[in-house]
């Protein structure tokens, strides 16, 4: 099956956060049609090379470059070699007995003593994370997208809290006012802000002042574990509250601030079809210079949008 013809009248488009040229989409199709590249990772391993699409880390990007390749197919401007398996959707964990809320924990957070932190790696703490959020957050469990850190909070052997931090939201009125970035500025740098897109305490523990405690500590210890991760350290936190759910005191009290609520819209609902659902938009500075270095000036050479 050929490339269908209104795919031949080629613009600049943007997929994953980069703009590709008509120049570049024609290179892609060039490198598919040679058949050097045996498989869909292969190929996207390649143009992310050859693009210098890269990370904060130096890393070439292959997996955003794998998903607009895959978006670019969809949209009819290329054909990738056939799939060698079925693509494999994400598992809604399995509920099991190690994710029980357990007896109820009631007092004030002194009462506690020291928290615990696990940094979640592949493995069995990955599992029970996935397992709790799944079962007790009131979004449910998603897999996160781009550059994440995900953390369990014990007090002593009891599993308190879960939180997970991932990509920022691409575009934000009241956030983007309250930072004061032009839009180049924020392609540029939005890797520089992490969304804290999880937080849970388990419904069974009602310590008071433990959830912003379990906030200030996050913050003291993510821009160190990201760096160590991927190699840079991120300046800003945000985070989205449904406003008809929860009023933010926890983040209040943890000194993140509150600067605006979103328009209504999902990131995916560009049709406007889907339910408003308003949010609150909280931030927290990980630098004080946070504003100098997202909005500085940028080197010559990077396009202005």
């Amino acid at each position: 099956m050929g490339i269908p013809e209104r795919a031949s009248r080629l613009r600049s488009l943007r997929y994953c956060a980069r703009q590709f040229t008509p120049g570049e989409i024609e290179d892609i199709r060039a490198l598919i049609a040679e058949g050097s590249q045996p498989n869909r990772t292969a190929v996207a391993r390649e143009v992310a090379r050859r693009l210098g699409w890269c990370g904060p880390d130096g890393r070439p990007k292959q997996c955003s470059c794998s998903v607009a390749l895959g978006r670019m197919e969809r949209d009819g401007l290329l054909q990738l070699p056939s799939r060698l398996h079925e693509a494999r959707a994400w598992k809604t964990p399995v509920i099991t007995a190690a994710s029980d809320p357990g007896p109820a924990l009631n007092g004030r957070r002194g009462d506690l003593g020291p928290l615990s932190w696990v940094r979640v790696r592949p493995g069995p703490d990955s599992k029970l994370w996935n397992e709790v959020v799944a079962r007790h957050h009131y979004l449910g469990y998603r897999p996160l997208t781009g550059a994440q850190m995900r953390y369990l909070v014990y007090a002593e052997q009891r599993l308190v809290a879960a939180l997970g931090f991932g990509a920022s939201a691409w575009r934000v009125m009241d956030r983007d006012n309250f930072i004061g970035w032009n839009d180049a500025q924020r392609v540029a740098r939005l890797h520089l802000i992490v969304n804290n897109a999880r937080f849970l305490i388990l419904p069974s523990v009602r310590v008071r002042m433990l959830a912003s405690s379990v906030l200030a500590q996050a913050a003291r210890r993510l821009r160190a574990d990201w760096a160590n991760v991927y190699s840079y350290r991120p300046v800003l936190l945000e985070s989205f509250i449904e406003c008809d759910r929860f009023s933010g005191t926890s983040y209040a009290a943890a000194n993140w601030k509150f600067v605006g609520e979103t328009t209504g819209r999902g990131k995916l609902d560009r049709c406007g079809k889907n339910p408003k659902t308003f949010k609150s938009i909280w931030l927290y500075p990980l630098d004080r210079r946070f504003r100098e270095i997202l909005c500085a000036p940028l080197p010559a050479g990077v396009p202005v949008l």
